[in-house]
């Protein structure tokens, strides 16, 4: 998922208040049921040790109006607050299935990457002939990323077949080229510059087929055309949103098939059999302290997912036992979660976490890692044969 998001909560030490929460608001007595709702997710927060400030900041959260555009029904919240602020409030797509409040040291994370995915950005480029306009679409909604404009003439043909007019649809022929090549050029410097994922061509048949194979190859292999909607305002439709998720949601699954696929093979860059996967809670934990994670994956069901480790206030420190820490300077190690000591140090670090929600594909125990380079002492290094 994007690290954005979350980087707020990973900057900052703990202790921190997690609470997921069922934010529905489609009953006759929803403000009474959200206020004993926010209450107990205060009270028990208080019970666990948490301070009044923190307890009240996440309170005044969860009893908040939903936000313009929300939906009043089936939906969700993860909060995480410390010190008496909330540093991230997110909405999820559904309501948990099992609400949760806990107070410690790192903050519950791994569910809100569950509920979220990865996000993938989808780049829609509504096409007609005479120019595109670029807008990008994720689960937080759309953003404008500009237009390009072509040749404005000629555009249209005529219906007659005298010589002259031949050699004016030829032009026509011409200048539909060229925009096409113009909104390829262009398309290829957005999918660049915003980091998008898929591309998702819209409008006139014709000219978009043009632009799918004027892109260059990489972006052409995440490229898909639609054959609802167009650029012409009111041109939008339901079956354009299904197929906007369906290519978000396609190219989500084949990410994760393939971060699976390569940690099966523990294959490394250039075909190398060095290990470049590991597995296990204290191969993990070495990786992490020494950042050679690239890619965590988290099967949520997994038995370690959930096994208790020690962290001080630094991403980078996490061991097996609180002695460990010790003999690293940490005096006061405390007690958390294998997934959530992880994942703060892998997004702290730069790399990416993947749920694996299907278990038969997921690691043993849950917890899996590719790794930057390959494990210390290992006879080939990254690359080499």
């Amino acid at each position: 998922m994007q690290l954005s998001l979350l980087q707020p909560v990973i900057d900052r030490p703990g202790p921190w208040a997690s609470v997921y929460a069922d934010a529905s608001h489609h009953t006759e007595d929803a403000a009474k049921q959200q206020e004993l709702a926010a209450r107990a997710a205060a009270d028990r927060l208080f019970a666990l040790g948490a301070d009044e400030a923190t307890c009240g900041a996440v309170h005044e959260a969860l009893t908040a109006s939903p936000r313009a555009g929300e939906s009043a029904a089936n939906i969700g919240r993860a909060v995480f607050a410390t010190a008496g602020e909330v540093v991230l409030d997110e909405s999820l797509p559904g309501r948990p299935t099992a609400p949760f409040t806990t107070w410690g040291q790192l903050p519950r994370l791994t569910p809100l990457i569950e509920a979220l995915g990865s996000d993938p950005v989808c780049l829609v480029v509504y096409v007609d002939r005479t120019g595109a306009t670029f807008v990008l679409r994720t689960d937080r909604g759309s953003d404008a990323a500009g237009e390009v404009a072509g040749d404005d003439w000629p555009v249209h043909r005529t219906a007659t077949s005298e010589w002259s007019e031949s050699r004016f649809q030829a032009k026509v022929e011409n200048t539909w080229e060229h925009n096409a090549e113009e909104i390829a050029g262009a398309a290829r410097g957005v999918f660049d510059t915003c980091d998008a994922d898929v591309v998702l061509l819209v409008g006139d048949p014709r000219e978009r087929r043009s632009v799918f194979h004027k892109l260059p190859e990489p972006v052409r292999a995440v490229t898909y055309e639609s054959e609802h909607g167009g650029r012409a305002h009111g041109a939008q439709s339901e079956l354009l949103e299904r197929d906007i998720a369906q290519v978000r949601a396609a190219h989500e699954r084949e990410h994760v098939d393939d971060v699976v696929g390569r940690f099966r093979t523990g294959a490394g860059p250039g075909g190398s059999d060095a290990p470049y996967a590991v597995a296990g809670v204290p191969s993990l934990l070495d990786a992490a302290r020494e950042h050679r994670i690239d890619t965590l994956l988290i099967g949520p069901d997994g038995s370690d997912v959930a096994r208790e480790v020690w962290v001080g206030p630094g991403a980078d420190q996490l061991a097996v036992r609180g002695s460990e820490l010790q003999y690293l300077g940490e005096v006061h190690p405390t007690p958390a979660r294998a997934d959530d000591a992880l994942v703060r140090s892998a997004m702290a670090n730069g790399a990416e976490t993947v749920v694996v929600r299907d278990p038969a594909q997921a690691p043993s125990g849950g917890l899996g890692a590719l790794l930057r380079w390959a494990e210390p002492g290992h006879e080939h290094g990254p690359g080499q044969a």
